[in-house]
């Protein structure tokens, strides 16, 4: 009877995944190109991807591109693919670009812990206007207010958590919370602010080696104690500690020879994993807690 029923729920799940994840008549997506902010003479733009042949309002995918906060562009083909095939599984996708605090002064161990903090606030700021762009101008983009989610991979992936986590954002209303999170090789500067109050569904993908972002609680980039950039930060393990700790979803990939680069693999590697995430933890809020180590 057990072989059976799990032969059954496999069908089932599969046949599940098949009818919500992949919407294989989805095949057009229009992408458009919007000014949300200026700064001065910078303009803040984002790109907006949806299927062209569902009118109803989405669930939205915000994704925030990584380079230590100096560099890294919404644009490169590797999240052009990743929001063209989201797309075209019926899910709404914003690029968004960011002040590049960064660019003169590093993100190093040279670097003051209090301005990786600032550029933490910054991203997590533009991003909040982003958002709320978007929301002022639904008619326009019709995505589905109650489902947004935040994606982003090395800084995009701090800026996201300090924006979810640790930020105290002025913009958005106060009843405003975002659906979910997932980070790709991201961190956090706090793991005890992370409450039953803000605590989201969160898939985080992180390597064991990752020797700038740590996967558990040491210095970014691994600096010392006399060094001027020295600044704790808890990564994928940590928050995942955290979740599990209050008792709320989560989802931890683990690669254990993994490096840096998963801050952007996940994307053309664990696409079963993002999608399956998006759907059953934050579309349908089955409140789970995975663990899945390579």
């Amino acid at each position: 009877m057990r072989i059976v029923t799990s032969i059954l729920f496999l069908l089932l799940y599969n046949v599940s995944i098949a009818q919500t994840l992949y919407l294989d008549s989805v095949s057009k997506v229009s992408k458009k190109t919007y000014t949300y902010k200026k700064y001065n003479d910078k303009k803040l733009k984002l790109d907006f991807y949806k299927p062209k042949k569902i009118k109803k309002n989405l669930p939205l995918i915000i994704y925030v591109h990584g380079g230590g906060f100096a560099g890294g562009k919404r644009d490169v083909n590797h999240i052009v693919d990743f929001a063209n095939n989201l797309a075209k599984r019926g899910y709404a996708v914003a690029s968004v670009s960011y002040r590049l605090t960064m660019q003169k002064l590093g993100f190093g161990c040279n670097t003051k812990a209090s301005e990786k903090i600032k550029a933490f606030n910054n991203a997590s700021e533009d991003i909040s206007f982003a958002i709320n762009y978007i929301l002022e101008n639904n008619r326009k983009f019709k995505i589905n207010k109650t489902k947004i989610i935040l994606l982003g991979s090395s800084a995009g992936a701090e800026a996201i958590l300090n924006l979810a986590y640790i930020y105290d954002q002025k913009i958005l209303s106060e009843k405003f919370k975002f659906a979910g999170l997932i980070s790709m090789a991201g961190a956090t500067i706090s793991q005890e602010k992370i409450n039953k109050q803000n605590a989201i569904p969160t898939l985080l993908f992180h390597g064991i080696k990752d020797k700038l972002v740590p996967y558990n609680i040491a210095p970014h980039h691994y600096c010392k104690k006399n060094d001027v950039g020295y600044l704790i930060l808890y990564g994928s393990r940590a928050i995942a500690d955290r979740l599990k700790v209050l008792n709320k979803p989560y989802f931890l990939y683990t690669i254990k020879e993994g490096n840096h680069g998963w801050c952007v693999r996940p994307l053309y590697e664990c696409s079963k994993e993002i999608l399956d995430f998006m759907y059953f933890d934050v579309l349908k809020n089955k409140k789970r807690q995975t663990e899945i180590s390579i």
